[in-house]
């Protein structure tokens, strides 16, 4: 079983490697022409809206985001605000890429209904592409990852989702309201900050150790969660991503609450982008 969570951790860091490489930058992995089917994936964040493009075979040719607050708790609260900033993603890669980018697929997370995927589907149409499937988060990035058996913890800005897998078949997934915001949230509450303020400081990665011993509960809190999802026996390999995570404490101290092994890859809020993309 470890050996099967580092082969899995490996592959997919080759991956998310390439592609912090080319994220928002002036140039894709390789040219592109006309004749290719490429692939297109929008995550549709709490904190940021990422857009990955895939070749046909799933390869890493482009991606790029920004920041924004058009999402909360999962759910698009801010819709023209998202179709803007989408547009604008789009826009930029078909400028790198060289050519026009005409499908994407979304994701939302487990549980929100088809409202919430009827919603990210019309963001997509809106911005210009044509909506060709919508799915859960942590399925995802457990496409991405590859897991026939394991469990995936998809950890954003707004929720905690999970997708329990058994020989290749999703089992049980769900999700639930505790995320980044609710990091942002105990630190602003701890200093008696406003929220952006408290956002930027647990940006800061100077100050990494003073915000972990401030959000750590809320960490612990995650992994209840999981443990409570997974009936205190978690299917193992557990593979935690999001752009909630990257603290270098967080898996030390997620698995001691989880009571189980778990591991991250790098750049783990990318790995949902990427999963996405690969339903398109």
């Amino acid at each position: 079983m470890i050996a099967e969570k580092q082969d899995l951790v490996t592959t997919a860091n080759q991956k998310l490697d390439q592609f912090a490489q080319v994220v928002n930058g002036d140039q894709a992995t390789r040219p592109v022409t006309d004749q290719e089917t490429l692939k297109v994936g929008v995550d549709l964040g709490t904190s940021s809206i990422v857009m990955v493009v895939l070749d046909h075979d799933d390869n890493v040719l482009y991606g790029n985001f920004e920041y924004d607050h058009a999402v909360r708790d999962g759910l698009v609260v801010n819709f023209m605000d998202s179709v803007r900033i989408l547009m604008r993603l789009k826009q930029q890669a078909e400028e790198i890429l060289g050519v026009s980018l005409a499908t994407a697929s979304g994701a939302i997370p487990p549980g929100t209904g088809e409202g919430s995927a009827k919603i990210v589907a019309n963001v997509i149409e809106s911005a210009g592409f044509t909506c060709s499937a919508v799915v859960d988060e942590p399925t995802a990035a457990a496409k991405f990852l590859h897991l026939e058996n394991g469990t995936v913890v998809d950890i954003g800005g707004g929720t905690t989702g999970i997708s329990i897998f058994k020989d290749d078949q999703l089992t049980y997934v769900t999700d639930e309201a505790t995320g980044g915001s609710h990091m942002t949230m105990v630190l602003a509450g701890h200093n008696h900050w406003d929220m952006a303020q408290a956002e930027a400081f647990k940006r800061d990665t100077t100050k990494e150790l003073e915000v972990f011993a401030t959000i750590r509960p809320v960490v612990e809190k995650m992994a209840a969660i999981t443990r409570a999802a997974t009936q205190g026996e978690p299917q193992e390999p557990v593979i935690v991503v999001g752009g909630a995570i990257n603290f270098k404490d967080f898996i030390k101290t997620f698995s001691q609450a989880l009571g189980a092994p778990a591991s991250k890859p790098d750049f783990p809020q990318f790995v949902t982008p990427i999963g996405i993309a690969m339903y398109d």
